[in-house]
């Protein structure tokens, strides 16, 4: 008998008849002779309705009552998983982030976890009945408020509990077959990967890959807890996420995949004073507005000038924080002009195998050098290219890559079931 955490998806449970199809999965998982604990997310597009909705009666409304508004999301969707597998003869029953003991800070809309206490889950499951909890909410320890961990955090709840409960797998449902090469709605001829490092996700997650909440495979690295992606809309295998060698396993490919992201912004700082200590004041101002930096270049000065350009990328909704951050020492050092460019995009190349292989960066610019798209920056890890692009050329330079690196599959491999990937 095996320990198992499933996790559903939004588009997973998205009406009555979903619900119903995830109940008989989940059934089948507790019939074949193991312990289930399923964690839900809201139904569809709930969470995005409640959103609206706060919208139009709070232009700014208050974190702590958003937080309450919208747990009530995946509540929904926990009790009627719970009737809809009662309905198939199978005991279940829903608990709240709070009965489920998800204990976390007081950063309410990205909280994070700070202890589990699953007493009550592993008293449901020593009843031999089914344990839903909700997912992406918890409670303060010292004021017992709710909180929510963020967009994605029902994964890290999952993982959390999969973790605290020792779990033999924890399983994330999604609408597509598992991880990929590439976005399948850019790329058709992604192919589905079998087995990947938890290093590898990590960069694929945090590099614009949105099947995984990077938070989630973070959690599970550091608790080693093995995660496998499927679909609720087949019975295909999916992808393992795991460190632990497969037995007979040879050498790791060269690239695992390609990852992509829109949500990047580009700041560019003129005329900054080429003395040191410059650039520790310009981005101790950006790092107090609470703005995430991702890439940095910084020119070479040119000759006598005494001052030189600083590039950086930032998420989008941080932009007119750190627009704001770096016109208040403009004045006082002297920028000559801080430009703000929204309107590029990063492809990263990610694979372990490049620790080992000479050539990739320059096979990667060239397949976009033939395919006409320019570099505006370049990062780099161990296993991880990345580059800056304009982003209406973002879909191309992806397809261009993928087919450079010999990812493309002969037949069509993906399928997004539910239309949002998630």
């Amino acid at each position: 008998m095996a320990l198992i955490v499933q996790k559903f998806g939004g588009s997973s449970v998205a009406d009555a008849e979903s619900i119903q199809r995830v109940a008989r999965r989940i059934t089948e998982t507790k019939q074949a002779g193991n312990d289930v604990v399923v964690v839900v997310s809201a139904m569809g597009d709930t969470t995005d309705e409640l959103l609206d909705l706060a919208g139009k009666i709070n232009s700014a409304p208050p974190s702590r009552e958003m937080d309450i508004l919208l747990t009530a999301g995946e509540r929904i969707s926990m009790a009627l998983l719970a009737m809809a597998i009662h309905e198939l003869g199978v005991d279940a029953q829903a608990f709240t982030g709070q009965q489920a003991g998800m204990i976390t800070d007081t950063e309410h809309g990205n909280a994070r976890i700070v202890d589990v206490s699953p007493s009550r889950i592993q008293e449901t499951l020593s009843d031999g009945a089914v344990a839903i909890v909700a997912g992406f909410q918890g409670v303060t320890e010292s004021t017992n408020d709710v909180t929510t961990l963020g967009r994605g955090g029902s994964d890290t709840t999952a993982v959390a509990l999969a973790a605290a409960l020792n779990a033999s797998v924890c399983e994330i449902f999604t609408d597509v077959d598992g991880l990929f090469t590439a976005d399948p709605r850019i790329v058709p001829t992604a192919r589905r990967i079998n087995r990947i490092s938890m290093e590898e996700t990590l960069e694929m997650a945090a590099h614009g890959a949105k099947i995984l909440h990077l938070r989630a495979v973070e959690y599970a690295r550091r608790y080693q807890v093995p995660i496998h992606v499927r679909s609720s809309f087949s019975a295909h295998d999916g992808t393992l996420v795991t460190d632990n060698e497969e037995e007979g396993s040879m050498e790791q490919p060269l690239i695992s995949g390609v990852a992509h992201d829109r949500s990047q912004a580009k700041i560019t700082v003129l005329g900054v004073p080429d003395v040191p200590g410059s650039a520790a004041q310009l981005f101790e101002a950006v790092a107090a507005a609470g703005v995430n930096i991702d890439m940095i270049v910084q020119n070479v000065s040119a000759h006598h000038s005494g001052v030189t350009d600083i590039s950086f990328t930032l998420p989008h909704e941080q932009g007119e924080a750190a627009r704001a951050a770096l016109a208040a020492l403009a004045n006082e050092y002297g920028y000559q002009e801080v430009q703000y460019d929204n309107g590029v995009g990063k492809l990263s190349l990610v694979g372990a195998g490049m620790r080992s292989h000479p050539g990739v960066s320059a096979q990667l610019f060239a397949a976009l050098r033939d395919a006409g798209i320019n570099i505006e920056m370049i990062s780099t890890s161990e296993i991880r290219i990345s580059v800056i692009t304009r982003s209406e050329d973002l879909d191309e330079a992806v397809r261009a890559v993928h087919s450079a690196f010999g990812l493309d599959a002969t037949d069509v491999e993906a399928v997004v079931y539910g239309g949002s990937g998630r």
